[in-house]
């Protein structure tokens, strides 16, 4: 892994949000799925980790995000955590799997990824956490991925191109959109990667 992507692991993060402005607008859902790679060099998705975040004081929410993400922040079973907490929630298991797969640090893989790295990084800056394993600024995205292989940059057409299944009642939840971005993620890796070996077969057949 750490050879293929340059010493970065792959990580699929999705956040849910009370809106699109990332300087106001409070973080309310995290999920984090660390790519992995079998011994024949397919990538797969990894173990998923995930966290509920209490809306930090002083930070609004649209409720119109909250009709589109059906979240109920008054949930009994929601089970939310204060920011800081959320965040090593997330970091400490994509930063044992970085470790795993000997690399350096973590790159957020995701679909429209600079939404995501937006919130959490205004997160990661609020609560002034000193170890994020995310790369800073540079991410991988699905939107350009799907759009090269199937085109389309939608993801739930996207992953129906790719003959993943979709749900639309399970959609827009943090943990059902960061394992969908993670199958569609594999999945045109591996198609790439089946293309390049057929590509080097017939090279040395010639």
């Amino acid at each position: 892994m750490a050879s293929r992507f340059r010493g970065f692991l792959p990580v699929a993060v999705d956040v849910e949000t009370g809106g699109f402005d990332a300087s106001r607008h409070a973080l309310l859902e995290i999920a984090a799925v660390p790519i992995e790679m079998d011994e024949e060099g397919f990538l797969f998705p990894g173990e998923t980790a995930s966290v509920h975040v209490d809306p930090a004081a002083g930070l609004e929410i649209d409720p119109k995000s909250l009709e589109i993400t059906g979240i109920r922040l008054d949930h009994p079973f929601r089970d939310a955590q204060p920011e800081r907490l959320a965040l090593d929630r997330i970091f400490v298991p994509v930063r044992a799997a970085a470790k795993r797969n000997g690399c350096q640090r973590a790159i957020l893989l995701g679909h429209n990824a600079h939404f995501d790295l937006g919130f959490l990084n205004a997160a990661i800056a609020r609560v002034g956490h000193k170890r994020s394993p995310f790369h800073p600024f540079s991410t991988m995205d699905t939107v350009t991925l799907a759009a090269l292989a199937y085109g389309q940059t939608v993801l739930a057409k996207a992953c129906q191109a790719a003959g993943l299944p979709w749900d639309s009642n399970e959609a827009h939840s943090a943990v059902y959109d960061a394992e969908r971005t993670a199958q569609l993620f594999c999945a045109v890796m591996n198609r790439w990667k089946q293309f390049n070996d057929l590509d080097l077969a017939r090279a040395a057949g010639e």
